[in-house]
C-alpha cells in the first residue's frame, strides 16, 4: 500500500503552521458565516474537502454566488464569483494581519462587500486577524499532508455516514475547532442544556449545536489536549456506562479530562487496513452511545452503502 495515501502528521513538525493555518481557515470560514443562512447546529459555516483543498461552496451574495478555494496544490486561496470573476493570493509564509488584508482586497475586486468579526474563535489568548503579526508560518508540504490525511478521513467518514437512516450530518470540516466531523442524531431532544462553550463561541452557539441527542466522531490534526492528530468519538448527553465500553481497535481509550474516546491517528495509518481500522473505532463508539442511550437502532441503521446501489427497503 502507499502510504502516502495516509502521510505522517507529527504535530510538533508543523504546529506553527497548523496554528496559521486554523486562522487563515476562520478567516474563510467567518466570509461564509457572514452570508449564508443559519441552519441546524451550525451545518452553513464549516468548509468542504475538494480534489485541490478546501472549499466554502457557494455563498450568496444577492443575486450573486461566491466561493473561496484552499488550493493545497498550487497554494492558492482563489476567490470565484458567478459572473465570471476569479481573483487567487499566494500561500505563503506572511503575517496573519497582512493575509486577512489580501483576503478583503480579493473580495474587493470582485466587487463583494463581506464584514466579519475580526477576533478568532476557539482559540486561547485570540489576537484579532487585523494586527495579528505573530503568526506567520507556512510550510506547504506541511499543508499539503495534512491535506491529503484529511481526504483519506473525509472518504472512510462518508462511508460510515451512509450506513444511518436517521438524522446525519455532512461529513464537514469546522474551522473554529479545527476539525473533520459527522453527527448521527438519536431523534429525540437532548434533556440537558448544554451549559459552557470553548474560548469565545457564544453559549447560544453551543446550546443550538447540542440541542439533541448526538453521536459525533471527528478528527484532529493535534492539538487543544491531544498530542498528535487523533481521531474522537463521543456522546451528548454521555449515557451512563459510555466510559466504560470496550470498543475497537484495542488501541483506543476513553478520555477523561476531554470525555470522549480517543484514537491515534498512526495506529489508522500503520494499520493493515487503514479503512477497517477506523471503521470498527467509529462503529464500536457509536455503537457505545446508541446501546447505552436506548436509541431505536433497528429504525435508525441500514447497511452501508454501494455506489450504484439503491438501498433495499
Amino acid at each position: 500500500m502507499d502510504r502516502n495515501h495516509w502521510p505522517a502528521l507529527p504535530y510538533s513538525a508543523w504546529r506553527e503552521t497548523c496554528i496559521n493555518l486554523q486562522l487563515r481557515s476562520q478567516i474563510v470560514g467567518k466570509i461564509r458565516l457572514a452570508r449564508t443562512p443559519w441552519l441546524n447546529h451550525s451545518w452553513h459555516v464549516p468548509l468542504y474537502l475538494t480534489a485541490r483543498g478546501l472549499t466554502t461552496g457557494p455563498i450568496p451574495h444577492d443575486e450573486r454566488v461566491f466561493q473561496v478555494d484552499f488550493d493545497f496544490i498550487e497554494h492558492r486561496l482563489v476567490v470565484q464569483s458567478s459572473d465570471g470573476r476569479t481573483e487567487s493570493h499566494a500561500l505563503v509564509e506572511q503575517p496573519i494581519a497582512d493575509f486577512y488584508q489580501a483576503v478583503m482586497t480579493l473580495l474587493r475586486k470582485c466587487d463583494l462587500e463581506v464584514r466579519i468579526n475580526v477576533v478568532p474563535n476557539e482559540v486561547r489568548d485570540p489576537i484579532p486577524f487585523d494586527v495579528d503579526r505573530q503568526h506567520f508560518a507556512y510550510d506547504a508540504p506541511a499543508v499539503e499532508r495534512f491535506w491529503r490525511a484529511l481526504l483519506q478521513v473525509d472518504r472512510v467518514f462518508r462511508q460510515f455516514r451512509s450506513g444511518y437512516l436517521g438524522k446525519v450530518s455532512p461529513v464537514h470540516f469546522f474551522w473554529g475547532s479545527f476539525d473533520l466531523a459527522v453527527t448521527r442524531f438519536s431523534g429525540r431532544p437532548s434533556s440537558v442544556l448544554h451549559s459552557d462553550a470553548p474560548p469565545g463561541l457564544p453559549l447560544s452557539v453551543a446550546r443550538e449545536a447540542y440541542s439533541h441527542e448526538v453521536s459525533s466522531a471527528g478528527f484532529w490534526p493535534g492539538g487543544g489536549g491531544v498530542e498528535d492528530a487523533a481521531f474522537y468519538s463521543y456522546a451528548y448527553p454521555q449515557p451512563a456506562g459510555f466510559a466504560q465500553a470496550t470498543v475497537e481497535p484495542r488501541e483506543a481509550w476513553f478520555d477523561k479530562g476531554l470525555g470522549e474516546f480517543l484514537l491515534p491517528y498512526e495506529v489508522v495509518r500503520n494499520a493493515p487496513s487503514p479503512d477497517e481500522t477506523l471503521l470498527a473505532f467509529l462503529q464500536s463508539t457509536y455503537r457505545a452511545a446508541a446501546d447505552r442511550g436506548a436509541w431505536d437502532r433497528d429504525a435508525l441503521e441500514c447497511a452501508m452503502g454501494v455506489p450504484g446501489v439503491p438501498r433495499s427497503v
